[in-house]
């Protein structure tokens, strides 16, 4: 749960432009990640669970953002 925490704080230091970039990368990394595990299963699968969380809290907090302005 702190990383949670810890997580959420560091977004408030990013700009809207840093957010859509980082959802980028995350989304790209998800997928490489899914693709890695169809064709031998990963160590940890829980990461892939764990990286599409912090994908929503990047879109809910860009969303949050976008509302108020």
């Amino acid at each position: 749960m702190a990383d949670r925490i810890d997580f959420n704080k560091s977004l408030k230091d990013l700009n809207e432009n840093d957010l859509k970039a980082r959802i980028t990368e995350d989304k790209l990394r998800l997928k490489k990640l899914a693709f890695a595990h169809a064709i031998s299963p990963l160590e940890n699968p829980l990461s892939i669970r764990g990286l599409r969380r912090d994908i929503a809290r990047l879109k809910t907090e860009l969303k949050n953002r976008t509302l108020q302005a």
